[in-house]
């Protein structure tokens, strides 16, 4: 099975900049996608941002411009650069991972969240 360890997460004030990494480990034969979403207090969770193994990226449109997601394949290990935060990005974030198997199955991973707060 595969294993989410997030970090990066803390309190900064509005407009200032964090970096999320979340890396993957355990036994397992392929990482298709991976990706960041987040839940404030008495919200549904919600796709921040996602990334295939090939690149390809997709973003909610409130963090476009602002949020860049990458992955380095080699490492297992995905990143969310989160610029020009603003107090609504208060929530905590998770980390999520998809598995390939050869057989066909797909297996969904969460990571135990890193809270994010923006605040003055």
């Amino acid at each position: 099975q595969v294993q989410l360890v997030e970090s990066g997460g803390g309190l900064v004030q509005p407009a200032w900049s964090l970096r999320l990494s979340c890396a993957a480990s355990g036994t397992f034969f392929k990482l298709n996608a991976m990706g960041w979403y987040r839940q404030a207090p008495g919200k549904q969770r919600e796709l921040v941002a996602t990334t295939t193994s090939g690149g390809s990226t997709n973003y909610a449109d409130s963090v476009k411009g602002r949020f860049t997601i990458s992955r380095d394949n080699a490492k297992n290990t995905v990143y969310l650069q989160m610029n020009s935060l603003k107090p609504e990005d208060t929530a905590v974030y998770y980390c999520n991972a998809e598995e390939g198997r050869p057989s066909g199955r797909r297996l969904a991973y969460w990571g135990q969240g890193t809270q994010v707060t923006v605040s003055s």
